[in-house]
């Protein structure tokens, strides 16, 4: 990052590894502080702590206390309880004026369940993602890898980075609380929004989706992940191509030609379309699909991705061990300002007196004071106020990264228009409720709030050219077009800075916007497919399964976000080359490094067990035997042999909530698994902080949103207005921005260029 580097004190438990090691990818200088009876496998440790020196063992308040001073960013994590960082913010507040107080518990440093422990397992659920994996009518399932925990610190580090960028104007530091609970609940594409705005709940479908014809089918010699949904293209051209096979069965018919047959009869096709991919290999059909253009994969196992051409071609694996020896997936983003770390050095042992390098010079205690009494009021209303964003994304993943910026100050001007149709305003069936319209339709008023709406015909000259005037007074571009449409516009980063030298351009492509699968067409799934995430669903007695919610777009934004604060941090220009693909598989954990060493990984103890009620689950997390056994006696429930047994026993008769209560009580973490209704309605402990807002909406009313993850004591930003109407401010923008008087406003709406 800048020169000297970024400070960072890792102070982390698992829920915060990831935001550490986020840092490192970043190029910050990262001195863990680790306990010294770590229990992490040798995978785990070169994983989540390659880059960083390590001091091992119990260090004294003085000691933490001389980390504090020196350091730029202090990430802590854990139930907030034994937060020791927490407590020195109320003995020594002085001792934080400058430095950025990151910390994430598992539900939050406020709320009736503030202290309330939580692994993976325990957050997932209480967040509601592992109710939507798993197959129906069994348990639900928290998603392979700690997807929850590495939400969690992502969401820290982009905390982190957002309060750095607002210390360069206040030169004051501030607390950045996540709640790995929000992190996990703000993810989830559907599940609280079906219930907001539909009243329905999505529930577990073996993962098919719901909303589109894409799942996991059988080849020959292991799976792929694929459909027809889209373009109709991706209908017609998968059937000519079964056509030519002589394998298209009689879905060659007329009557399959139309959408709502093949939707309402979806088993059929799928039947069809299965035979046809059981016939044969998965890497060579997935090799055809890309040749034709069609969002098909191979569902990568860890030793495939790691031979993965598009990975390996942009020099996205990172080689750690001694001497270089393992390769282990990178870090999400990519820009020329900061090329990724190849080649990461294993964790190294040093003294207290060795963490930093060079001692910087602190304060004095009574200037330390004064500049804590000066910066008490200080503050402003996001750590992005006068950024401003040019959006020229659709669907999810961009969105998510506007919804991002907007929610911390930025001014979003959304480019949008009636002839390029975003499915999440026009799509029936992601409006969720019967009667929206593409103004009101859920998904859309859900991550695209705090936004403005500039309406451009992009497929006309003159639409084109009000683009480039507006790119040229912006401070950033998201875009999500296919590699070369940019080009097209006469917008691609060269071109870009030369109307516009500081510019962050931040380009989201499925694959990158460099090697040789830049051309593939994706989706969620055939993402998911080729990063390793989707083999890892696959149990000894179940095929692996897709993750039906757009974890992988969230993923994406989330790691589009960090390589623009980083530019943004640094001052500089930069294009960010997102690839959503590298995105998933940093997201792999230490999968790639499993395979490679040979130890026995720990397998995790923790389970989701039937509670009483139909279709209702509590979430227990890892413990030993022996602690499970004195919790179960403490509350009344007799053990014979298996503690396990006899809280399954248990767990059948009685309420989860109060089950989970008694649990925590006893040191155990649980927590009943929410469904999207849960989430909204009758989780008090989301209740108590406010998750769920409300904004007025000028045709759908008052309207709950999912709400802020990062919380920063000094700038916090917040939600300010509803999702605009399509074109809303596209007068207000073009005056505002680029001068345009009425007449020329008149004749650009008589010729449509603005609709």
């Amino acid at each position: 990052m800048s020169d000297p580097a970024i400070r960072v004190l890792d102070l982390t438990d698992r829920l915060g590894y990831q935001a550490a090691r986020v840092f490192v990818g970043l190029g910050a200088d990262v001195v863990r502080v680790s306990p010294q009876d770590d229990l992490d496998s040798a995978a785990d440790r070169l994983h989540w702590h390659a880059g960083k020196r390590v001091l091992r063992g119990t260090v004294s308040d003085a000691a933490l206390i001389e980390l504090i001073a020196q350091a730029d960013v202090v990430l802590e994590s854990g139930p907030s309880p034994r937060l020791r960082t927490l407590a020195l913010r109320e003995t020594r507040p002085s001792l934080w004026d400058s430095v950025v107080h990151t910390v994430i518990t598992p539900f939050g440093i406020s709320g009736p369940r503030r202290e309330w422990l939580g692994d993976d397992t325990v957050i997932t659920a209480a967040g509601g993602m592992a109710w939507l994996c798993g197959d129906a009518g069994q348990a639900p399932e928290p998603p392979p890898r700690e997807q929850g925990t590495q939400l969690a610190g992502t969401h820290g580090a982009i905390g982190a980075l957002l309060a750095l960028i607002a210390r360069r104007r206040t030169n004051a530091g501030q607390l950045v609380e996540i709640s790995a609970q929000e992190a996990v609940a703000a993810t989830l594409e559907i599940g609280a929004i079906s219930w907001i705005h539909g009243r329905t709940i999505p529930g577990r479908t073996s993962g098919i989706y719901g909303h589109v014809a894409h799942r996991v089918f059988r080849a020959s010699d292991g799976f792929l992940a694929g459909g027809y949904s889209g373009s109709p293209r991706m209908w017609t051209d998968l059937l000519a191509w079964m056509v030519e096979e002589g394998e298209a069965e009689d879905l060659a018919d007329e009557r399959w030609q139309d959408n709502e047959i093949r939707w309402r009869e979806r088993a059929h096709v799928d039947a069809v379309v299965s035979r046809f991919t059981g016939r044969r290999s998965a890497r060579p059909f997935a090799e055809e699909a890309r040749r034709r253009a069609l969002p098909w994969a191979e569902v990568a196992n860890g030793p495939a991705l790691l031979t993965n051409p598009q990975l390996i071609d942009r020099q996205f694996f990172v080689h750690s061990g001694s001497k270089g020896s393992y390769r282990d997936v990178g870090f999400g983003w990519e820009s020329p300002a900061l090329p990724r770390p190849v080649r990461l050095d294993e964790p190294r042992d040093v003294a207290a007196n060795e963490a930093w390098t060079v001692v910087r010079p602190g304060p004095s205690v009574d200037a330390a004071e004064e500049h804590h009494a000066e910066n008490a009021q200080a503050g402003t209303t996001g750590a992005l106020d006068g950024v401003r964003v040019l959006d020229l994304t659709w669907v999810l993943a961009g969105p998510y990264v506007t919804k991002t910026f907007a929610e911390h100050g930025a001014d979003i001007l959304k480019v949008e228009s009636y002839h390029r149709k975003d499915p999440t305003r026009f799509s029936p069936g992601m409006r969720l409720r019967p009667e929206a319209g593409f103004d009101d339709g859920g998904y859309f008023l859900n991550f695209n709030r705090n936004k403005r709406s500039v309406a451009l015909n992009l497929k006309t000259a003159a639409g084109q050219d009000l683009l480039r005037r507006l790119a040229a007074d912006v401070d950033i571009v998201v875009e999500n077009f296919s590699p070369g449409v940019l080009a097209r516009w006469g917008l691609d980063y060269e071109q870009l800075r030369k109307i516009n030298p500081g510019v962050v351009l931040v380009s989201m492509a499925g694959t990158g916007q460099t090697g040789p699968w830049r051309d593939a067409v994706t989706f969620a799934d055939t993402l998911a497919a080729m990063s390793g995430l989707t083999a890892e669903t696959a149990r000894p007695d179940r095929d692996p399964q897709g993750l039906t919610f757009g974890l992988g777009d969230m993923v994406a934004a989330n790691a589009a976000v960090i390589g623009a604060l980083e530019l943004l941090y640094r001052g500089e220009g930069g294009h960010v080359d997102l690839s959503q693909l590298e995105a998933m598989a940093s997201h792999l954990g230490s999968a790639a490094l499993e395979g490679q060493m040979a130890e026995d990984v720990p397998t995790a103890t923790a389970r989701i067990l039937s509670s009483l009620g139909a279709d209702r689950w509590i979430a227990v997390g890892s413990c030993t035997s022996d602690a499970l056994r004195e919790a179960l006696t403490a509350i009344g429930t007799a053990v014979e042999h298996d503690p396990w047994e006899a809280l399954t026993q248990a767990a059948a008769t009685m309420d989860a909530e109060v089950l989970a209560e008694s649990l925590q009580d006893q040191g155990i973490a649980a927590y009943p698994v929410r469904d999207g209704r849960d989430l909204v309605e009758t989780d008090v402990q989301l209740r108590a902080r406010n998750f769920y807002p409300t904004l007025e909406h000028p045709l759908a009313g008052p309207v709950a949103h999912e709400g802020l993850v990062a919380h920063l004591s000094a700038t916090p930003g917040g939600l300010r207005t509803a999702a605009p109407l399509l074109g809303q401010h596209t007068d207000d923008i073009l005056v505002e921005q680029l001068g345009l008087t009425a007449d020329e406003l008149a004749d650009l709406h008589n010729e449509g260029v603005l609709s």
